[in-house]
């Protein structure tokens, strides 16, 4: 099988040919595309060196599957050249998420709706992944009404440049700016651009994501996000109100019982998620868990998830591993 990773020098394309080499896709020939200014570069990959190329050679080279992470202006325009050809292309930016015509899929919860037919797929938003890793299996019990989203999101969820931005304040270095205000020591409620409504693109995608995935509208959710200090691992305070009455040691088994969910919550010993500890896991992380007080049928959660793993490489190469086990491609 022939795979393209597009976007294989930027940050999370890096994290994909990471992601592929620890699992067992049977990968025969793997295709590293990048932009002109970067074709002819070497990549290692299972410790063999592999030639860097162009979105044109690439489309060429007819691959089975392409995994893309180069933006949504590349996705919107190169994507469907590779479909064209037979390619099936599983995308990593916003650009075909809530197209009506695309499947939003995270493997766990909802991969059944792939078919072979599927040439473009979409992988949500690293925020949105997380979150609904685990609410989903919480929703199937008790039926959420209105989940409450405040994200605590990594600069690496912006890119190079905002990581730089941080080390270069860390280093007291003058650099270039990734932000409008500094980040060291700070947090910015500022994800993304802001809309005509006050909410950020990140806020809204939060608020959209998740009903696509669980293919149900019944339920609202607002969100704020806010970028903080933290060189990964994004973590996020869910409050959610349930139609039906829960059970604690029932949600906390429920949790524990949902593959890709690990639940954290021994406050006796101080042990609750953090983005230290989430680092270069596939997992999504669970703690604080209990009852908001406040209101009736309420849970508050603790959520974190490295942003560049399950939040973007792992599950867009689950995607593909799910395409293949199913004989879709």
């Amino acid at each position: 099988m022939k795979i393209a990773v597009v976007g294989a020098t930027g940050m999370v394309g890096t994290v994909m040919l990471q992601v592929l080499e620890e699992r067992n896709l049977p990968i025969t020939e793997l295709i590293p595309v990048a932009s002109a200014r970067s074709a002819g570069k070497k990549l290692s990959y299972k410790g063999n060196d592999y030639t860097v190329v162009t979105l044109e050679d690439a489309v060429k080279m007819k691959p089975d599957v392409a995994l893309f992470s180069a933006g949504g202006d590349t996705s919107l325009e190169w994507a469907p050249k590779f479909a064209k050809t037979g390619t099936t292309v599983i995308d990593n930016s916003s650009a075909w998420r809530m197209d009506p015509t695309k499947k939003l899929v995270v493997p766990e919860i909802n991969g059944d709706v792939l078919t072979a037919d599927d040439k473009i797929i979409a992988n949500p938003n690293c925020s949105t992944i997380q979150l609904v890793m685990a609410l989903a299996p919480l929703h199937s019990k008790y039926n959420m009404k209105r989940v409450v989203i405040s994200t605590y999101q990594s600069v690496s969820g912006t890119g190079v440049k905002a990581v730089q931005q941080l080390d270069n304040e860390e280093a007291g270095i003058e650099g270039e700016m990734a932000y409008p205000h500094k980040i060291g020591r700070n947090a910015l409620p500022h994800c993304d651009v802001f809309l005509e409504n006050g909410y950020t693109k990140e806020e809204m995608k939060l608020v959209k994501e998740p009903k696509k995935i669980l293919s149900d509208d019944s339920f609202s959710v607002t969100a704020t996000a806010v970028r903080i200090p933290t060189a990964g691992g994004h973590s996020e305070a869910v409050n959610v109100q349930f139609k039906n009455d829960f059970d604690l040691t029932e949600v906390r088994q429920i949790l524990n019982d949902t593959p890709g969910v690990i639940v954290e919550d021994d406050l006796a010993n101080n042990v609750y998620p953090m983005p230290v500890n989430a680092h270069n896991k596939d997992e999504v992380f669970v703690g604080r868990i209990r009852r908001d007080e406040s209101q009736e049928n309420t849970l508050n959660l603790w959520i974190v998830a490295d942003n560049l793993r399950k939040g973007a490489a792992t599950n867009t190469v689950q995607i593909a591993e799910y395409l293949v086990e199913n004989n879709l491609v």
